[in-house]
């Protein structure tokens, strides 16, 4: 069964309460490619270092895809048979070839003026054509991390449950659906579908551990 388009929950505290990481999903029930694409476009509203948003988007849904996928993550099997689809997040390394592209169309929508853009490529150009690899790694990492979770919460307000998956194998991942190991950085799988069983409840610390006021 092929979702038609939910009707969305807007609000944002019933989103953040009722997200929790589902394990088990409905195997007959697929999300659209329509619906999927319209949650992929809320997500990538997520901020980015300087807009980069060097986030990249892969959507395993086929069983071909699927199959590949389940011997990268054999500990995460019931996710990735039983889920509409498994998107891998990755980060890219050439984000910054984006950036004019990025900042010309601001210039034409009118959210800056063309002097502003011409600055603000110059300086960039010159920061990360200094910054070492591994520290634009860390930040598109970050980046990574931020659209990560605001497609869960994007999904959930779709009515679709997930659940972010770290255990696979991020050095195989790239290459195993024909994309370019050194560019793609792998971030995280998130499987998104209809859940076919509770979620197991957790607990969260108090603030009053983890925060400080000064």
């Amino acid at each position: 069964m092929t979702a038609t388009a939910t009707s969305l929950n807007n609000n944002f505290k019933d989103i953040i309460t009722s997200r929790h990481s589902v394990r088990v999903y409905d195997p007959t029930f697929k999300i659209s490619r329509e619906e999927m694409t319209e949650i992929l476009e809320e997500a990538t509203l997520a901020p980015s270092s300087v807009n980069l948003q060097p986030w990249r988007f892969l959507v395993i849904d086929s069983p071909e895809g699927k199959l590949t996928l389940e011997e990268l993550a054999p500990r995460n099997k019931r996710q990735v048979t039983t889920s509409s689809a498994v998107i891998a997040v990755f980060g890219d390394m050439n984000a910054f070839d984006n950036a004019d592209e990025i900042m010309s169309t601001d210039v034409e929508k009118g959210y800056m003026p063309q002097e502003i853009k011409e600055q603000i490529m110059a300086n960039y150009t010159d920061l990360f054509g200094r910054m070492p690899a591994n520290a634009f790694r860390e930040m598109i990492l970050i980046d990574g991390g931020l659209v990560s979770m605001q497609l869960m919460l994007s999904a959930r307000a779709h009515g679709y449950d997930t659940n972010p998956i770290g255990g696979y194998d991020k050095t195989r991942i790239a290459e195993a659906f024909g994309m370019e190991k050194e560019r793609y950085v792998p971030v995280m799988l998130i499987s998104i579908g209809k859940a076919a069983q509770d979620p197991r409840i957790t607990s969260r610390l108090p603030i009053d551990r983890i925060a400080e006021w000064k």
